[in-house]
């Protein structure tokens, strides 16, 4: 009985890339399958630093393929590359045209004010005369389009290239400027994936010295299309000092360093709150635990981020508190937060 070459892709995809649930083959690992009189010879590409990773693999592969009936032996050959910089350039992904730097944040888990942080932190990174752009990633929970107090409808090029929404001088794509404030996007994985892709190659974003991408929280199907075609710079993890909200960033940041994408370092949002009446600070939600995260995972703590009034006031009429208030506190955390992220890529 012959082996076919779809049998050996159907026992490939029993193969998980370590630390996901996605499979060798829907990642684009298998390069080549020879098939010989019952001998196989699959070639893989890597772009790792993590020698167990390699070795994983390959261990997982071969036992697979010994499965099938009909085998006499199976070879798995890896070639192993470093990824570009040293981060960020994961499985196969490329850039996006015009684009230096692509910077992602991202939580373990939704409430931790992320879309607060990447829109501010667009508009900070903006105000350092850089050319930005931010695009919402979050396909079920849109909130860049409010955010940024706009409704407009995207158009498209002769090109068939979707042209972003500029505000307040930054190119902004997202779902909620192509859904009714009512409409939930009522999608499929595979759907999800397919926007996620056009939001980040066909859409019109030109010359760019920052995209900022809004990920949705946790570590999902989102996540994995973008680490897995799109060249990161980095990303930054969102989170707040209780436990509960750690333990989930611990695991975004895991995520990341399983695809050789560089944390650039730990936003503590929610960090305390300054009564306006009496101004004594309340560690709401605990103390010094963004500090420590930090540590833990050994990179910086860009910046800690108070609860404040006036910031979600701004959010909910459609402006980042930067560019409302140049002289608040949040937006002084901001610029440094900006500051010590352009440091960090340079």
């Amino acid at each position: 009985m012959s082996i076919s070459e779809e049998q050996v892709k159907t026992a490939l995809k029993s193969v998980k890339y370590p630390g996901f649930t996605r499979d060798i083959v829907s990642f684009g690992l298998v390069k080549s399958i020879q098939i010989n009189n019952g001998e196989v010879k699959v070639q893989l590409a890597l772009a790792t630093n993590d020698p167990n990773v390699p070795a994983a693999i390959k261990n997982e592969a071969e036992r697979a393929l010994r499965g099938i009936e009909g085998m006499h032996s199976a070879k798995v050959l890896i070639d192993i590359h470093a990824p570009p910089g040293g981060a960020g350039a994961g499985m196969g992904t490329t850039r996006i045209p015009e684009v230096r730097h692509v910077i992602a944040v991202a939580s373990g888990k939704g409430g931790v004010g992320k879309s607060t942080v990447a829109a501010n932190l667009a508009v900070a990174l903006d105000q350092t005369g850089a050319r930005v752009g931010l695009c919402d990633c979050d396909i079920y929970g849109p909130s860049i389009s409010l955010m940024f107090g706009t409704r407009e409808r995207p158009m498209a090029t002769e090109e068939n290239k979707i042209v972003p929404i500029q505000q307040y001088g930054l190119r902004l794509m997202s779902m909620g400027f192509l859904l009714d404030d009512t409409s939930p996007a009522i999608l499929r994985g595979p759907m999800v994936t397919r926007y996620t892709q056009q939001f980040l190659r066909q859409v019109e974003w030109g010359e760019l010295d920052y995209l900022v991408l809004d990920l949705p929280p946790g570590t999902g199907d989102i996540q994995l299309t973008i680490v897995q075609t799109v060249a990161l710079s980095g990303a930054i993890i969102v989170t707040t000092p209780q436990e509960v909200a750690l333990i989930d960033a611990r695991k975004a940041a895991t995520m990341f360093d399983k695809v050789n994408v560089q944390v650039l370092g730990l936003v503590e949002n929610m960090s305390y709150f300054v009564s306006p009446s009496d101004g004594k600070r309340y560690d709401i939600f605990g103390s010094g635990g963004g500090e420590r995260e930090a540590k833990r995972l050994r990179v910086p703590l860009l910046g800690q981020i108070p609860i404040d009034i006036a910031t979600r006031e701004a959010g909910d009429r459609g402006i980042p508190i930067v560019g409302e208030d140049r002289q608040s506190p949040v937006t002084a955390e901001f610029k440094k937060i900006a500051e010590n992220l352009r440091k960090a890529l340079a």
